[in-house]
């Protein structure tokens, strides 16, 4: 049996995080969306239905009996069961769509199945970038007793603060927390393996802090924040996902936002989460190609892979940045910054495509991964395309 991840119709929905990946490579809570369907389901071969510019570096299916499914929802366990017990030829049916099926991907085809089985209650359903921040504490306390139930965890040492139930702390192998303060009454803190909290630095529940990352020295971190693998961050932090490999590594607020891989915000970079006349925020959709209410009243930044800002960099309430721009110029930003632009502002000339690739492959190779011709090849798309 193998997995195989479809898109569906939400592709669209998650620009400008999915220029770069597919819906079940974004991350929430402490896993990306397919690590949590391979842990619940115990399978490891996974394919991808996602866009074509998108299929050499996230493999179509083989032709094989297969798990098919829309990965971005999070199942009760009486669903989890209903997509474990599935039959060939069986499918769950949510809203009118097909949600989960047991295919064979050969011929595949929707008259394969002979059976669809209405799911009647209400399930988590992420389908904006919003959602990833929103619901980010309900994913990280679904994905705390799915990566540590039936572990050990490290001992938290003396030179801590600590508030709370120690049983919604956990911490992995190789992980460093030394003279910081943690409250788990506000949620479940998570710190994965070889992660690092410098000293004097205050976290309020709930947090994943996922493997190799750090929380650099005196950071006010505030719940339903995720830091994903590898990356940095400093100063005032609250609500935040960052998919992994992104340093907000300075002083400088971000709040209710999601950052992609690659990212970097320089020195005193802000993000505004509130409006002034505290009125709901609007967010560029890339599928209606028009701002949308988000019926928010908090909405910081939404900004895909591979972006930087210049210190001192002052972002608008609901900004949206795309792919590999470069935002250097002073002022504020408009709400929507195009991939690959060069300053930031309207009108700006577009970032030569050579030096994107030669900043991305500098930025990587200071976490020792490559940037390979198919990641070049996707960069290249996005430039001519979008």
């Amino acid at each position: 049996m193998q997995l195989v991840f479809s898109d569906a119709q939400y592709w669209e929905d998650f620009l400008p995080l999915t220029f770069t990946r597919p819906v079940a490579e974004m991350r929430m809570g402490i896993l990306t969306f397919s690590e949590r369907w391979q842990k619940l389901l115990e399978i490891d071969e996974v394919f991808y239905i996602t866009e074509n510019y998108l299929q050499e570096k996230f493999p179509k299916p083989e032709p094989a009996q297969s798990l098919f499914i829309v990965p971005n929802f999070f199942p009760s366990e009486a669903v989890l069961q209903q997509i474990k017990a599935l039959k060939p030829g069986e499918a769950l049916v949510y809203d009118n769509e097909v949600l989960v099926a047991n295919v064979n991907m050969e011929n595949f085809s929707l008259n394969q199945i002979n059976k669809m089985t209405d799911i009647t209650e209400k399930l988590l359903f992420i389908e904006q970038p919003t959602d990833i921040f929103f619901h980010n504490d309900f994913a990280i306390n679904f994905d705390f007793e799915l990566m540590t139930n039936g572990k050990t965890s490290q001992e938290l040492s003396a030179t801590n603060g600590f508030i709370g139930e120690k049983e919604n702390l956990f911490i992995e192998e190789g992980a460093v927390v030394e003279f910081c303060t943690l409250n788990c009454k506000t949620g479940k803190i998570y710190i994965g393996k070889n992660a690092e909290m410098m000293e004097g630095s205050n976290i309020r529940g709930s947090l994943a802090l996922c493997e190799g990352s750090k929380i650099n020295l005196g950071t006010k971190l505030y719940g339903g924040t995720t830091i994903g693998p590898h990356s940095k961050v400093g100063g005032e932090v609250n609500n935040v996902v960052i998919f992994g490999y992104s340093n907000k590594g300075h002083d400088g607020f971000l709040g209710n936002s999601v950052l992609g891989e690659w990212c970097n915000l320089g020195a005193d970079t802000n993000s505004s989460n509130l409006k002034n006349n505290y009125a709901s925020v609007k967010l560029w959709n890339y599928r209606k190609k028009r701002f949308l209410d988000t019926g928010l009243q908090f909405c910081g930044l939404i900004m895909g892979d591979h972006s930087k800002t210049a210190i001192n960099t002052q972002l608008n309430t609901g900004t949206v940045i795309g792919v590999a721009a470069n935002i250097f110029k002073s002022g504020f930003p408009p709400n929507l910054v195009d991939s690959f632009s060069w300053g930031g502002m309207k009108g700006d000339e577009k970032f030569r495509l050579d030096k994107a690739y030669d900043v991305a492959e500098k930025a990587m190779e200071r976490r020792n991964i490559a940037l390979t011709e198919t990641d070049k090849d996707i960069l290249k798309y996005i430039y001519n395309e979008f």
